[in-house]
């Protein structure tokens, strides 16, 4: 059973996870906006939780006059997966870590052997 929860109310979520991210982190982001969408993408698929969309700063090399990188959370495929506010509270932390992890040039694989399924 899905969690049935206000688009406010999980981007509230999505600010209280990204305010538990030492603000050390929070400064080095340069050129990423972080945006919260109900479904992913056309052309991704729909259980995908969050996304990076950018050049990972590992990466840039001659990076400027670009457009801002962005990371996406998805609002009902999180909702979906999720039976308890806890639980989507808990899994929102969890995508917007994974997705600024990405911003820094860690892959899943990395991730996933620090614990950040």
């Amino acid at each position: 059973m899905s969690v049935q929860m206000s688009r406010d109310e999980f981007e509230e979520l999505v600010d209280h996870a990204l305010d538990q991210i030492p603000n050390e982190l929070l400064d080095m982001l340069d050129n990423v906006a972080i945006f919260v969408e109900e479904e992913p993408l056309e052309g991704m698929r729909p259980d995908l939780l969050g996304l990076y969309d950018g050049v990972a700063v590992t990466e840039r090399a001659d990076y400027a006059g670009v457009l801002p990188d962005r990371i996406f959370i998805f609002m009902n495929p999180t909702l979906a997966i999720c039976e308890t506010p806890e639980e989507v509270a808990e899994e929102v932390a969890i995508t917007v870590v994974h997705e600024i992890a990405h911003y820094f040039g860690i892959d899943d694989a990395r991730l996933h052997a620090m614990g950040w399924g």
